[in-house]
């Protein structure tokens, strides 16, 4: 069944970018998994959509800066009124015209709010930074982790071909055992044991296949490609030339691009922005003000005219909030502390990339070590394989020496493997702590 759906990924492979199905793709690189995590993966669409929010807030606040105006219409019913002496005496019927109606018009421009509005657009630009920002470090998020994906794949695949190696060559001791024990020359117990060893080889291998089949669906799943696509590594990817700049350059680059260390600034300047903006509340405010208003009848006159009165105005209308002067100094106070959180952040996000590059660092160099080791272990396991396999078609060695120079083998090369992925995998988590990836 494995082998089936891998035949069938190989031969229709699907990739989505932009949009558009690509069939007949049997390798899909890392870089064409991030293209279509960008565009279809449903991780990321929330971060997208708060972004586009975050911008849609900049118009808002750049709507404060733009005149009010207001409308208004009245038509009512009037009934008739009476006058009376101060003591509610020599009752008099007044008859009031009974249709009764308004218009109005006014209209409002701001010319001075204390900076009110104007830090209020700096903060929503910043605000849409941030969640730039924000939506970078899930897409560095999303990406570090199909980069997992995808080598683990890579490793498994290349675990799967050692198992199938070791089978075959396991297979074929089996039957040079079964006929030297024809001859008389090798117990029953020899062959029992070696084919425990082939039992145990064929659980890893079906372990490895489900392990792939896992791995495969939790990449097109969260790279939205495709349910069916069968991913297979582009197998190059071992041979590219890494580069080897020091600690304090990667340091240096993650001070420049890490989304982390970008987004805790941006904070640090949401924060003095916000403080700002409770500091223009203890500002006067001032505007130009101008209206027209109709009204009908006249009822201002005994007895009521019976006609429309007209008049517009212009004028600079000047208003402060007393109260700011005595409840403004608390909210400023929580904005300081704010804004003194927001700069701790900022000081523990940078320790932490630091502390991250140094440690991803040291494990990228170990790597390459490490797969020099695991290069000469895989040769020296190799020819003790041979040589014990020698000395035991010619009756010189046991069968306990034959076993463990097979899974001493098997173990080098499992090794040799997992070498090899380290160094692309701290490769990436570097690019990764560093905002690069």
């Amino acid at each position: 069944m494995n082998n089936l759906r891998l035949l069938a990924g190989l031969v229709c492979a699907a990739l989505l970018s932009g949009g558009v199905c690509a069939y007949g793709q049997s390798v899909i690189t890392l870089e064409e998994i991030f293209e279509s995590a960008e565009t279809n993966s449903v991780q990321l669409r929330p971060s997208f959509t708060t972004q586009t929010e975050a911008e849609r807030e900049i118009a808002v606040a750049r709507a404060e800066r733009l005149p009010d105006i207001s409308a208004s219409m009245s038509l009512s019913y009037i009934g008739d009124g009476f006058t009376t002496k101060r003591n509610f005496s020599d009752y008099q019927k007044a008859p009031i015209p009974h249709l009764g109606y308004g218009l109005s018009l006014n209209i409002t421009q701001p010319v001075y709010t204390g900076g009110a509005i104007t830090n209020s657009i700096e903060l929503a630009e910043l605000k849409s930074t941030a969640s730039r920002f924000a939506t970078e470090l899930k897409r560095d998020n999303i990406r570090f982790e199909l980069t997992g994906f995808y080598l683990d794949i890579y490793k498994y695949s290349t675990l799967r071909s050692v198992i199938e190696s070791n089978i075959a060559s396991a297979r074929k001791v089996l039957d040079e055992m079964r006929a030297r024990y024809e001859q008389g020359t090798v117990l029953q117990n020899d062959i029992t044991r070696y084919e425990l060893l082939v039992s145990n080889l064929e659980l890893q291998l079906v372990r490895i296949n489900n392990t792939l089949d896992i791995l495969n669906n939790n990449l097109v799943t969260v790279a939205g490609l495709p349910e069916t696509t069968v991913v297979e590594p582009d197998s190059t990817i071992l041979d590219r030339s890494l580069p080897m700049q020091g600690e304090d350059w990667w340091r240096n680059e993650a001070e420049t691009n890490a989304p982390a260390l970008s987004l805790a600034r941006t904070g640090v300047d949401i924060s003095h922005k916000a403080e700002a903006l409770v500091r223009s509340e203890r500002l006067p405010k001032i505007g130009i003000n101008a209206g027209w208003t109709m009204d009908g009848p006249i009822l201002v006159e005994i007895p009521p005219i019976n006609r429309n009165l007209s008049y517009w105005y212009v004028g600079v209308g000047v208003s402060y909030n007393i109260s700011s002067l005595y409840k403004n100094n608390k909210s400023l106070a929580k904005s300081r502390i704010a804004t003194q959180k927001a700069a701790e952040e900022l000081e523990a996000a940078r320790e932490g990339i630091d502390l991250a590059v140094r440690a991803d660092h040291v494990r990228y160099l170990e790597a390459y070590e490490e797969l020099k080791t695991q290069e000469k272990s895989v040769e020296l396991a190799e020819c003790n394989y041979r040589t014990t396999s020698t000395r035991y078609s010619e009756g010189m060695a046991l069968i306990t020496d034959m076993l463990d120079a097979a899974n001493s083998r098997l173990d080098a090369e499992q090794q040799l493997v997992n070498a090899r992925i380290n160094i692309i995998y701290y490769y990436y988590k570097l690019l990764f702590t560093t905002g690069k990836i």
